[in-house]
């Protein structure tokens, strides 16, 4: 019975190594991740919201040209059913003003004054509803005024 009870104990075992440890980085680099894409997600909602509100504004533009001259040409830009639109008149006199109605992302418009061989002295005025001034003069045959960026 001896031989049988040596056969019941168990055999010495070498200490096990502990469990590998799991890492963490991939975890918090997914965190990230994740953020960042809300974070763009939220950037991508408010900006869409500001140009559907842009787009349904309406926005009343004033021109003038005052000045001395009797050969002029007047090129402007503006947004007319979201898409941009040029317009051109000849003038054989001054003072001009004009005015309109837009609706739609209005930025950077442009209004350029060209005097003709002529010459003369001409400056260029846009007011925009929001009181946006833009100003420019010129002087002499072919020179040329632009009121941009209203």
């Amino acid at each position: 019975m001896t031989e049988q009870a040596a056969h019941d104990e168990p055999a010495p075992t070498a200490p096990q190594p502990p469990p590998p440890r799991r890492r963490l980085w991939p975890w918090v680099v997914l965190l990230i991740l994740v953020l960042l894409a809300l974070a763009a997600g939220a950037v991508s909602a408010v900006l869409s919201r500001e140009v559907a509100a842009e787009g349904s504004r309406t926005v009343h533009i004033r021109y003038e040209v005052t000045g001395a001259a009797e050969d002029v040409t007047l090129t402007y830009s503006t947004w007319r059913d979201e898409e941009l639109s040029t317009g051109r008149l000849t003038l054989r006199s001054l003072p001009w003003a004009g005015e309109l109605d837009t609706k739609g992302f209005m930025s950077g418009g442009s209004f350029v004054v060209r005097l003709g061989k002529s010459g003369g002295e001409v400056a260029c005025s846009v007011t925009v509803d929001d009181g946006t001034r833009r100003t420019a003069r010129a002087s002499g045959a072919f020179a040329t005024a632009a009121c941009d960026g209203f």
